[in-house]
């Protein structure tokens, strides 16, 4: 008994197969080089804006504060 096959779980299944069709034929010291190449970094380039719109943006609103309104 066999059930149909999701969407979702069609285009996993395609993005697995051409995964693994990337990686035939390559030794597996290629295939960790490789992988090791790329780095993602852990935070998103929004949330690293944000901080450092906070951090940045306080030092400035201080720095203007203290000319302005001494």
């Amino acid at each position: 008994m066999s059930v149909a096959q999701t969407l979702e779980q069609r285009r996993r299944n395609a993005k697995f197969a051409k995964e693994q069709d990337a990686r035939r034929g390559k030794s597996e010291t290629e295939i960790k080089k490789r992988s090791k190449d790329q780095f993602k970094s852990p935070i998103s380039p929004f949330w690293l804006g944000i901080l450092g719109f906070v951090v940045f943006g306080g030092l400035i609103f201080e720095v203007l504060s203290r000319i302005f309104f001494r």
